[in-house]
């Protein structure tokens, strides 16, 4: 961790309504951004970023008290550069209007459909990717032409401060206005009237978000999580299933929306699964305690939370494996580890992890396992690991998650022209790459007429002829 990281405290007495009000006044002056100017705009965000990548590395390690460099790079300002790489590539066909078909009844006519900024866009921006889960819905609201206010978490400070830093150097202020705070602002952010607000965190936390953006008919977009299985199946190989379990899980120390919360295994593999991820565990991370790769919990009061779901879990019978119990603790970082026997009844299995605990529940058929996930409320991701493609097409019809992954973890979250989001309990709407642009436009529908007017054959007085004739032509 860099300790020379100095970081004032976090004000909170930003007028929100204030700095709301200019970015809604700049909008006005500017409401269809051109294509060059907004193309300008995330090229300045995209060499902001590679202008101090060292700079929020240092800040997220102090953050975290221990954060992978590498990670950073790998999960934070990776995807970040690349999504706005591809968002500069497709922007003017995203802009281009869509024609559309107008019915034989309504000629001549033309109908196309226009994408216009909705205005001023909201994002409330959780601690656990702290510059990707901001980057990334900057980049499509900022795409769509929109003005942009960021929330971030009081969980990253640091962070926050050199972000903030960053963009200010690159982006008036009625552009893109980074506020701080704690949680008294997050809510007050949320009051704002904005024309869209994306929110990213705890699904708890986000029916707040969405009951104070009801106040204003504030459409949202929730980023949540909630608890994504993975699926090992009766024949893939599982080294290398265990292997790619382990990457997802063991990433940000399993701070990760997306990482699989738990693995079905058929009932006859457990144990060798057991082992196989254990290995792979111990492959990628010799030991814990002081090994940089390793990310280390976000603060203490995870750390205790994480702690409590460990000894819960032991009280009720489950039967805990420490991968590294022969070490000595050291600061937040918390080893992985393998829970088996466990319940429903546990607070492992009720609630999102976000940690590198991974309880194991086996499972006697294909149609049990998805029976299982079924009854539960539909997870942000959904994993599944064997390669009989028909099995696969069976877990796709026969199950639902905000996205999926077929022999691999947390990926298709990187992939430029996928969406992502969740479904019901892990979110509503998505964003990322086109329809991250979708997301923050308006759609218009424009019907266009010239001086030509056959509609004027339909006005009243009804009862005529041709009328008649119309309604037998379109009415069968």
């Amino acid at each position: 961790m860099n300790s020379n990281l100095a970081v004032p405290p976090a004000r909170s007495d930003i007028d929100l309504t204030a700095a709301f009000a200019a970015q809604r006044g700049a909008f006005a002056g500017n409401p269809m951004p051109p294509a060059a100017q907004r193309q300008q705009w995330l090229k300045s965000l995209r060499e902001a970023l590679l202008e101090g990548q060292q700079r929020l590395i240092e800040a997220i390690d102090a953050d975290f008290g221990g954060r992978s460099a590498d990670e950073t790079l790998l999960a934070e300002l990776m995807p970040s550069i690349q999504g706005i790489r591809h968002a500069e590539r497709h922007l003017r066909r995203w802009m281009r209007p869509a024609r559309r078909a107008v019915g034989l009844a309504f000629q001549p006519a033309s109908a196309r459909v226009e994408y216009q900024p909705l205005g001023v866009v909201g994002i409330i921006v959780p601690w656990n990717y702290p510059l990707f889960l901001a980057i990334g819905p900057l980049t499509c609201a900022l795409a769509a032409g929109n003005r942009v206010m960021l929330k971030l978490s009081e969980a990253t400070p640091a962070t926050g401060f050199v972000l903030k830093a960053m963009l200010e150097r690159v982006f008036p202020q009625d552009l893109v206005n980074v506020v701080l705070g704690e949680v008294e602002v997050g809510q007050a952010f949320a009051r704002l009237p904005f024309d869209h607000l994306l929110f990213t965190g705890a699904t708890s936390v986000g029916r707040q978000v969405m009951l104070a953006a009801a106040q204003n008919l504030t459409p949202v977009t929730l980023e949540l999580g909630g608890k994504s299985p993975a699926i090992v199946s009766a024949s893939v190989p599982l080294d290398s299933a265990a292997e790619r379990i382990a990457f997802g899980k063991t990433l940000n120390a399993g701070q990760t929306c997306v990482a699989p919360d738990y693995v079905l295994v058929p009932r006859d593999r457990l144990g060798a699964f057991s082992d196989a991820y254990q290995r792979a565990v111990h492959r990628m991370f010799p030991r814990i305690a002081d090994n940089p790769d390793y990310s280390a919990i976000i603060n203490a009061r995870q750390q205790q939370r994480l702690q409590h779901l460990l000894e819960d879990a032991a009280d009720k019978g489950a039967d805990v494996i420490d991968l590294y119990a022969s070490e000595n603790r050291q600061g937040r970082r918390l080893p992985p580890h393998l829970l088996t026997g466990v319940n429903d009844d546990m607070l492992v299995m009720q609630d999102e992890i976000f940690g590198p605990l991974l309880p194991l529940v086996p499972y006697d058929t294909l149609d049990g396992a998805l029976a299982y996930i079924n009854q539960r409320p539909r997870p942000l991701a959904l994993y599944y690991f064997g390669y009989d493609r028909a099995e696969q097409a069976h877990v796709l019809r026969h199950s639902h998650s905000g996205g999926v992954c077929l022999n691999d973890t947390l990926l298709h979250v990187a992939q430029d022209d996928l969406p992502f989001g969740g479904i019901g309990p892990s979110g509503m709407g998505h964003y990322h790459g086109h329809e991250g642009f979708l997301t923050f436009s308006k759609a218009k529908a424009v019907l266009a007429k010239q001086r030509i007017n056959a509609a004027r054959l339909i006005y009243p007085p009804y009862g005529k002829a041709l009328q008649r004739l119309v309604y037998k032509l379109f009415i069968r």
